[in-house]
């Protein structure tokens, strides 16, 4: 099955060139934590940045990470108890 890619994005709606940066830099280590744990193989995805990033927790982000996952119906269901993959992690 093909690996899991993900792609960012952060309009100038956002603020200046730093602030957009850092919302991707958020946006990034979220997903690092939240989609080898429980998102499928073989999708992509991208993830939009909006002000909001910028002040909302970061505990918060990853939340909402997964809540999106699971409307789009992407949570991996081989993903154990504590969100480790049986078949070891990919990216």
């Amino acid at each position: 099955m093909p690996p899991i890619r993900v792609g960012f994005t952060v309009s100038r709606k956002v603020g200046n060139a730093v602030a957009r940066n850092r919302a991707r830099r958020r946006l990034r280590a979220a997903v690092e934590l939240v989609m080898p744990a429980h998102a499928k193989d073989g999708h992509d995805f991208v993830v939009i940045g909006r002000a909001e990033t910028l002040r909302r927790p970061f505990a918060a982000l990853v939340a909402d990470l997964k809540a999106a996952l699971e409307r789009l119906d992407a949570i991996d269901e081989g993903a154990g108890k504590d969100g480790n993959r049986t078949q070891g992690e990919r990216l």
